[in-house]
């Protein structure tokens, strides 16, 4: 079975894959065979030689004026990212981001699942969006139990570290982390900082030069 060669994928070839997994999806519920990667490109405003490139190197062999099958991309895609099989993760802090990552209903999409979540607040303890919230305390022996790999960190910063060391306690293999802070975690941990207010100030700022806001 074809499949992306990893040795040759960057994290901007990764980035832009979801983006060509929506379109492909999109594609393939019209009833398209073959999708061209200019066509692609163009639903995307992205360059067509990048875009037939990347969709070259999933391995899936495309053709002259008829383009790739998209069926066999899509699945050679969701194999790379791994959404073709469930990753189950934990969610820690229940405020109005966590609660909102909690009720997005994409993730089911990406073959991603968020089974449990964790506050300080009582309060918040019981079900948001159908998943179980329990007290913070119980995080790492409840992770440790549900055997997941991924943490999600949406916590007031003061308290990152210390949530983020009892997702690693529990045996978290990889942290999305949605606070400023820079966790300290060992080495053979992956974390992915979603840094919100850099991103607003890079879209803040190439709007007041003028320039594109991709």
């Amino acid at each position: 079975m074809s499949g992306v060669r990893k040795a040759e994928v960057g994290d901007k070839m990764v980035r832009r894959f979801p983006l060509y997994l929506r379109v492909l999806r999109e594609m393939s519920a019209r009833g398209l065979s073959h999708a061209s990667g200019a066509v692609v490109a163009r639903a995307l405003a992205l360059d067509p030689i990048v875009v037939r490139k990347d969709l070259a190197r999933t391995g899936v062999r495309g053709r002259p004026r008829v383009g790739f099958p998209t069926g066999e991309v899509i699945a050679a895609i969701e194999g790379f990212l791994g959404w073709n099989a469930c990753s189950e993760a934990v969610l820690a802090g229940v405020g109005r981001l966590g609660s909102a990552l909690l009720g997005y209903p994409g993730f089911s999409q990406q073959g991603f699942k968020i089974v449990a979540a964790f506050d300080v607040n009582p309060k918040r303890c019981g079900k948001v969006a159908g998943v179980p919230v329990y007290p913070v305390a119980q995080l790492a022996e409840t992770a440790r139990r549900l055997r997941v790999a991924l943490g999600i960190l949406t916590v007031p910063e003061e308290q990152a570290q210390a949530v983020a060391d009892a997702m690693v306690a529990g045996g978290v293999r990889g942290i999305w982390n949605f606070t400023p802070v820079q966790l300290a975690v060992p080495p053979e941990v992956r974390v992915k900082r979603e840094d919100l207010a850099a991103g607003l100030a890079v879209l803040s700022r190439r709007l007041r030069d003028g320039g594109a806001a991709s």
